[in-house]
């Protein structure tokens, strides 16, 4: 097609892109969001029913899709979510590949110091932790609360999981002193949440071992005990929602009771989280 004067213009000698679009090359690409809400969604599916397999191809496929379509957010929600993923999976490498595409995107965006950089942060601390990689993980945890705390928008469940997680990782340096601080600030974060008792439930199972290994079973069984009946009591709360996270959470806490000698509270939130699967 000739303007006016009767020049070409560039479509009319530029190369397309790829065969399958329009665009030439040296345009800015028509950016194609994939379904985020969705993805979400779905990958709650897949994990209710602890199909690993089919969430890593379901992650995977999108991964592709917002490649394609120049989707950025779409594929740092996706790395993300393939970070947490590969820890579950024990894929190290995957794990830490996807880590680094995920801080990639951050820069590349603009994120940097943002909300979606504080979780990334922490899933990519929390995968380091699970790894033993722990000075590296606490670099990444301080970075997320950094940026958390400092944005008045933050998810209480977010400071929660952070503060939960970053304990972990303490303990596992022996820094007793710091890791107990950070519990005690998860929990009453969590107060706030709706369903937040799950997340206190976990919390005062870590506290009974970090009890245990600060101080010895026996030198702090009271202490121990104490916490574990509190935890007992979370899971029990009859206000919660029986869905496939409640079943997670169970499965997570059963072998922590039977740990502790509660076998029967073991045995039935087992039983509770296996009827679950089952049902969905």
């Amino acid at each position: 097609m000739k303007d006016d004067k009767g020049y070409l213009q560039p479509e009319d000698y530029a190369e397309p892109r790829c065969l399958l679009c329009d665009e030439p090359y040296g345009a800015e690409p028509t950016v194609k969001s994939v379904p985020q809400q969705r993805i979400i969604q779905k990958m709650d599916e897949y994990m209710s029913r602890r199909d690993y397999d089919g969430a890593e191809r379901h992650l995977l496929y999108w991964l592709e899709e917002a490649k394609l379509g120049y989707d950025k957010r779409g594929e740092l929600l996706i790395r993300n979510e393939l970070v947490g993923h590969f820890r579950k999976t024990g894929n190290k490498e995957k794990a830490f590949e996807s880590a680094e595409e995920a801080l990639r995107l951050l820069k590349e965006l603009g994120f940097e110091g943002t909300i979606s950089s504080g979780t990334t942060y922490t899933n990519i601390a929390t995968a380091c932790n699970a790894f033993d990689e722990n000075e590296k993980s606490i670099a990444y945890f301080e970075k997320a609360k950094e940026v958390y705390e400092a944005n008045e928008k933050t998810a209480p469940e977010l400071l929660g999981g952070l503060y939960n997680n970053m304990a972990l990782t303490y303990t596992a340096l022996k820094e007793y002193g710091k890791a107990y601080g950070l519990y005690e600030k998860a929990l009453k974060v969590m107060e706030e949440v709706d369903g937040g008792v799950l997340e206190q439930a976990i919390t005062y199972l870590n506290m009974a071992d970090l009890l245990e290994a600060e101080k010895g079973y026996e030198n702090a069984e009271s202490e121990i005990f104490d916490l574990v009946d509190k935890a007992y009591d979370c899971l029990n709360d009859k206000d919660v929602k029986r869905d496939g996270y409640y079943a997670f959470v169970l499965e997570k806490c059963a072998p922590s009771f039977s740990y502790y000698g509660y076998f029967q509270a073991a045995k039935e939130f087992s039983e509770r989280a296996e009827s679950i699967y089952e049902r969905d």
